[in-house]
Order: structure tokens, then C-alpha cells, then sequence
């Protein structure tokens, strides 16, 4: 009776029914058997069946690199975690509409809140790009959650933030940054506007910064989509997200039994989008590529001061 339907034709009128446990009590009744729905339940339990969803783990397409890409991630993190020096993975979270709309996710009360019926972007009161920085050492989140456009200006800028106010601080004397990113979004690692981002960053600073891009369909294991994301999207599951500072306060109060703290800041910034650098602006970043998977791995320096003037 459970197993597994294998074969159908739609076109020729042929249906398929999901087997609930009231369903597959009547079944055994037709056999014979006097059971309840509730008794079909702990049976299931016993032959160590339970009720899932769908796992997101195959991709289309992976890439032969992917592994190995993984495993000098893992090195260099652990490389730069032993000298001390920082190490951040950042991410865009998804976008979210601010106003009374209905949220993922279940939460205790007396009372169901009441939200609206659609969630049209023309109702909304506008939306939050939350871009999340985890320090993986300090098990810290640091998000801007931006109201414009998710841009690679947006994404510097954001990092800007993180090291004015905690990176510089907290790392004293330390003048190399390891940045984990996705390879698509506001960070690609196709996007010069990004690395472009990341000189002003450097010579602003004096900071030389190498970046590791994860492999395509490995986003998943960004940490800070585990650690600081899966954290912020419990703390306001059920909850409306009214205005940004609700979606500011929840982040704020989110925390772990691990110790994971989080701040945030609102980034009102009208960011400008498609956007694109002379040949003469890309030739003047300091970037120098890996020799393994350059494409996905390459540290950008600061420009040397023109002891000229």
C-alpha cells in the first residue's frame, strides 16, 4: 500500500491521490483489519515512516571543479583563521516587501494575525535587501538592509560599514581580508563593478582583500546562509515585517545557543543600476588572479601612494 507510484498518464484521465492516514485506514478496513487512522499512524512510526519534503540537494548542472574549489575554501579559511586575520561570508538575503503581508512561518499565540489577502508590490510600503555579513571567527552578523537595489555599490558599501565600525576595531593590525561570497548577485565573480568595489575598499583602507567565490550550485553552503540567514528567518517566521524598523528590530534580537549576535543598519541609498566601467577603470584595478580557478579566486590590492605629490 505505500509503495511508491511509478507510473501515470495524465492525458488519459489517470489521478493520483496523496495515501493520508485516514485513506490508508479505510484501505485496510476493505482488508479486513479494524484499525483507526491514529493506529495507522504509530504503525507507520514503527516501519520508521514519517511525512517529508522535498530535499534541495541535485543540481542540473555541477561543475568538475566544484570539489576542489570547496576543499581550498576550507584551506584558506582555516589558514587565515590561525594567523588571526578576518574572514567574512557574505550573501544577499532574499528580498523581502514591507507592509502587512503574510510571512512564512508559524509562531504562538492566542490569535492568528490577520494580514492582507495579496502581497501586490503596488500595496507595499517598499521592500528590504538584507546583506548579511557573518564573521566567522566571532560568530557575529553584521546586515545593512538596503531599500533600493541590490548592486555591487551596494554590496561595497556594505562592507565599507562592517569595517569602519567592527572590522578595524576588531582586528587591529590586521591589513588582509578573506571575503566568501556567492559567485552571482551583487558579489559575482564576473562583475567588475564589484571589484571595483572592492579597490575603493582597499585603498581606502590600506587593506589588501582575497575573495574566494563559491562553485555555481554551492550556495547553499555559504556560512553566512546557515549561520546568520536560517537564524534571522526563524526569529521572524509568522511575523508581518510592518516597516523596516520591525525588520531591523528582529534581526537585532536574533541569537543562538552557539552565541550568534547580530546588529543592523538601514542603508536608505538610492543605488544606481546598470552601470558599467571603461576599459581604462577596469585596467586601473589591482587585481591579481589566482593561478588556481582564477575565475572564482584573486586578491585586489591597494594602489601604492603617488609619493609624487
Amino acid at each position: 500500500m505505500l509503495e511508491d507510484a511509478t507510473a501515470g498518464d495524465p492525458l488519459g484521465g489517470t489521478r493520483w491521490v496523496r495515501k493520508t492516514l485516514r485513506l490508508l485506514a479505510k484501505q485496510l478496513k476493505r482488508k479486513g483489519f479494524r484499525v483507526s487512522h491514529e493506529t495507522v499512524r504509530h504503525l507507520l512510526a514503527k516501519l520508521r515512516y514519517t511525512l517529508r519534503a522535498n530535499r534541495k540537494r541535485r543540481s542540473k548542472k555541477s561543475d568538475p571543479n566544484r570539489d576542489r574549489q570547496m576543499r581550498l575554501i576550507q584551506r584558506t579559511r582555516r589558514r587565515f583563521l590561525k594567523a588571526g586575520k578576518p574572514v567574512i561570508s557574505v550573501d544577499t538575503k532574499k528580498k523581502e516587501l514591507i507592509g502587512n503581508f503574510k510571512n512564512a512561518g508559524r509562531t504562538w499565540c492566542r490569535e492568528a494575525v490577520e494580514v492582507l489577502a495579496t502581497d501586490f508590490l503596488s500595496d507595499a510600503d517598499g521592500k528590504a535587501i538584507p546583506y548579511g555579513i557573518y564573521d566567522v571567527a566571532q560568530n557575529t552578523g553584521f546586515v545593512v538592509v538596503g531599500t533600493s537595489h541590490e548592486t555591487a555599490e551596494f554590496a561595497g558599501a556594505a562592507i565599507r560599514r562592517w569595517w569602519r565600525r567592527v572590522g578595524r576595531v576588531r582586528y587591529a593590525g590586521q591589513n588582509h581580508l578573506l571575503i566568501e561570497a556567492d559567485g552571482g548577485g551583487a558579489n559575482s565573480s564576473r562583475s567588475w563593478l564589484w571589484k571595483a568595489a572592492l579597490q575603493s575598499l582597499a585603498d581606502e583602507f590600506d587593506l589588501t582583500i582575497t575573495v574566494r567565490h563559491l562553485p555555481p550550485s554551492a550556495s547553499k553552503w555559504n556560512l553566512v546562509e546557515h549561520r546568520l540567514f536560517g537564524p534571522i528567518s526563524e526569529n521572524w517566521a509568522g511575523q508581518p515585517l510592518v516597516s523596516y524598523e520591525t525588520v531591523l528590530k528582529y534581526i537585532r534580537t536574533t541569537s543562538t545557543t552557539t552565541g550568534l549576535r547580530c546588529v543592523a543598519y538601514l542603508d536608505r541609498t538610492q543605488y544606481a543600476t546598470r552601470l558599467k566601467l571603461s576599459a581604462t577603470e577596469k585596467a586601473n584595478i589591482n587585481l591579481t588572479p589566482h593561478r588556481i580557478f582564477p575565475k572564482w579566486n584573486y586578491t585586489v590590492r591597494p594602489h601604492k601612494p603617488d609619493r609624487a605629490k
